[in-house]
């Protein structure tokens, strides 16, 4: 795990970078300014852009930040991510994830997840508690892959945290910490699986994440679990929306076998207010443990976006410019 904390200093500078951007961008419209953002990147301290930048040559599974700059005056964690997109909640918190991200990437959204917004709002909500959803609290979010159905997903998953009381743990594993067996390994590098979307994608008809529809009524693709480099695989899988093309009992067990070390290797990574992790989609899977709410305003709230470190895959799968996938 690569880790780099800023001085007060540093804190303060990136403070100043995200305060004067938004002095002259009134309204919040971030999709507008991604390239903009990028450009006032080059305005962060030298040495958080030395670690990024040697951190994504590396390909380091897991990339932490801390004391990042986080309102002193914060506004109650939201009941929902739609009331924060209501309410703007937290865009200066945003804008510094967004600004510290595009050193490793370019930040897209979905179009049929949150409103197509580009920075998503991690926080409980009532009646979610045991969705497989960032919305869940009650439930374990078991590793996984983000966006494991879309050939497009993000190299990166950032996630930047604004509160979080509790000290509820996010989960990761490496692919490099588990030793697959040779022919375990053989299976999981075999076209032999299918990924869906998960809950949180509106993808068909009469599906949402509160009445989510069967995954066999979801589009997916089938590929294999590891790919890539022989020597230092990438890895692909979500035990929940991951399964074995049919009849396919040896691909199906060579699954839950892979989940299975996946979870024995898995550490936790605690954020507090300041801290943003970037998990390399590629070559490690995070989840969350389970918590309780309180829905008083205090509960865990964190920032989330997709990184990828080229956007014109996305154009060209796309036929499009925009950063939203569908």
């Amino acid at each position: 795990m690569a880790r780099y904390v800023l001085s007060d200093d540093e804190k303060n500078e990136v403070a100043a970078v995200a305060d004067e951007f938004l002095a002259t961008h009134p309204v919040w419209t971030p999709l507008e300014y991604a390239d903009d953002i990028r450009a006032e990147a080059e305005r962060l301290p030298m040495g958080v852009r030395r670690f990024l930048v040697s951190s994504r040559g590396a390909e380091d599974a897991i990339i932490v930040l801390g004391n990042l700059p986080v309102d002193e005056d914060l506004a109650a964690t939201p009941p929902s991510w739609q009331v924060a997109e209501k309410e703007a909640a937290a865009i200066r918190e945003e804008l510094v994830l967004l600004l510290v991200g595009s050193v490793l990437g370019e930040p897209f959204g979905w179009v049929n997840q949150q409103n197509g917004r580009l920075v998503h709002d991690v926080c409980p909500s009532r009646g979610q508690e045991t969705s497989l959803t960032s919305a869940s609290s009650r439930q374990q979010l078991t590793l996984h892959t983000e966006d494991v159905f879309h050939p497009c997903r993000g190299d990166y998953v950032a996630l930047m945290c604004l509160r979080n009381p509790d000290a509820v743990g996010t989960t990761v594993a490496p692919v490099d910490s588990v030793e697959f067996p040779e022919r375990l390994r053989s299976v999981l590098h075999q076209d032999r699986f299918r990924f869906f979307p998960d809950d949180s994608h509106h993808v068909v008809p009469l599906h949402s994440a509160e009445h989510p529809s069967a995954l066999e009524d979801r589009p997916h693709e089938v590929a294999s679990v590891l790919f890539g480099p022989e020597e230092a695989p990438y890895l692909r899988i979500d035990a929940d929306f991951t399964d074995a093309v049919p009849g396919d009992e040896e691909a199906e067990t060579a699954m839950r076998e892979a989940a299975g070390l996946l979870a024995a290797a898995a550490q936790r990574v605690v954020l507090h207010p300041g801290d943003a992790v970037f998990v390399d989609n590629y070559r490690a899977v995070h989840g969350r443990d389970t918590f309780t709410p309180r829905y008083d305003g205090t509960d865990r709230w964190l920032k989330r976006t997709s990184l990828v470190r080229d956007l014109r895959r996305t154009h060209v799968r796309t036929k499009s410019r925009s950063r939203l996938l569908g």
